[in-house]
């Protein structure tokens, strides 16, 4: 069983900057592919970005490319999210989430351990 830890959100002006952070307990084939999905009000969850270990390869959503980079330190088994130039569409709470050797890194049900979500409110 591994645990997710995200934290790092808040409330900031559109076009400001957050850095997320999701730590997870252990480093094992299930977090081969870790990743952030974003889920606002009244909407499903939405894919966001994803790294996979095997490669260093990175994945986007089309609406954060340019603006959001994921990033993870592997020996601290941690997970980053760098937001900047945010937007109030960005609003939602962020998930880390894992799983192993993932192909379709945009589909939620392919990972297995999720965190408990962080909030972020950009203001207009």
């Amino acid at each position: 069983q591994v645990q997710l830890v995200d934290t790092g959100g808040g409330l900031v002006q559109a076009g400001g900057s957050l850095r997320l952070s999701c730590t997870a307990s252990a480093r094992t084939f299930s977090t081969e592919t870790m990743g952030w999905f974003r889920q606002a009000p009244g909407k499903e969850r939405e894919f966001v970005a994803a790294h996979s270990r095997v490669g260093d390869n990175t994945h986007y959503a089309d609406s954060v490319k340019g603006r959001f980079t994921i990033s993870r330190d592997i020996p601290k088994n941690t997970l980053f999210l760098q937001m900047n130039s945010l937007k109030p569409e960005d609003t939602a709470v962020y998930y880390c989430a894992a799983g192993a050797n993932v192909a379709d890194t945009a589909r939620p049900t392919a990972y297995i351990y999720w965190g408990q979500g962080t909030q972020v409110t950009v203001s207009s």
